[in-house]
C-alpha cells in the first residue's frame, strides 16, 4: 500500500504520512513552576509532583481495523506510591512483564474526545525491559474506552491527526 499522505480537514492542505501515535510530554497536572521544586521531577518515563503524586508514562494502544499497525496514545497514568515504588523496583528486572497490573488514573487530557479523558480508571501492564507499559481502560461507554475495545479506522486516525496538528 502506498501512502501519499492525507487531505487535512483542519486546513484543507495535503500532509505527509498519517501519524499513528501522539503523546504528551508531561502529565496534565505538571506546571512549569514545578521545575524548581525539589520535591518534583519530570523525566522521560516518570514524574513526581511535590512528593505526593506519582506518574508513569505508558502506551494506550488502539487497534486500527484497516491497517497493519495500531494507533498509540502516549499517556501518563498516576499510581499509588506503593505501586510506583514497586514499578521502579522491577524497572530493569528481566521478567517484569509477569508483574500483576497496577491500578491507575489516566492523567493525560486528550482533546479529540467530546468527554474529558482525565481520571479514567486504568490498569497499567508492565512490558519487558525496554518497552513502556501499556494501559487498558476500564470497559465503559467513554468514547476512548470504546475505541480501545472496538478499534478505529484509518479515517479516524486521519481525523485525529488533523485535529491535533492544528490545535492551539
Amino acid at each position: 500500500m502506498i501512502d501519499h499522505g492525507f487531505a487535512c480537514h483542519g486546513c484543507g492542505q495535503q500532509h505527509g504520512d498519517v501519524p499513528f501515535s501522539f503523546g504528551s510530554p508531561a502529565p496534565a497536572y505538571w506546571r512549569e513552576d514545578l521545575e524548581h521544586d525539589d520535591r518534583s521531577v519530570l523525566e522521560d518515563e516518570i514524574c513526581i509532583i511535590q512528593a505526593q503524586h506519582y506518574f508513569v508514562r505508558a502506551r494506550l494502544v488502539i487497534p486500527v481495523l484497516d491497517a497493519d499497525t495500531d494507533f498509540e496514545w502516549g499517556v501518563w497514568v498516576s499510581l499509588s506510591v506503593a505501586n510506583f515504588r514497586r514499578m521502579l523496583d522491577v524497572w530493569t528486572t528481566p521478567g517484569r512483564e509477569q508483574e500483576p497490573a497496577y491500578f491507575g488514573w489516566l492523567s493525560t487530557a486528550l482533546p479529540v474526545y467530546p468527554v474529558e479523558t482525565l481520571n479514567l480508571r486504568t490498569e497499567v501492564h508492565t512490558e519487558r525491559v525496554g518497552t513502556r507499559p501499556h494501559v487498558v481502560l476500564e470497559p465503559t461507554d467513554h468514547p476512548l474506552a470504546v475505541e480501545q475495545r472496538d478499534g478505529i479506522s484509518t479515517a479516524r486516525v486521519r481525523e485525529i491527526a488533523g485535529l491535533l496538528l492544528h490545535q492551539g
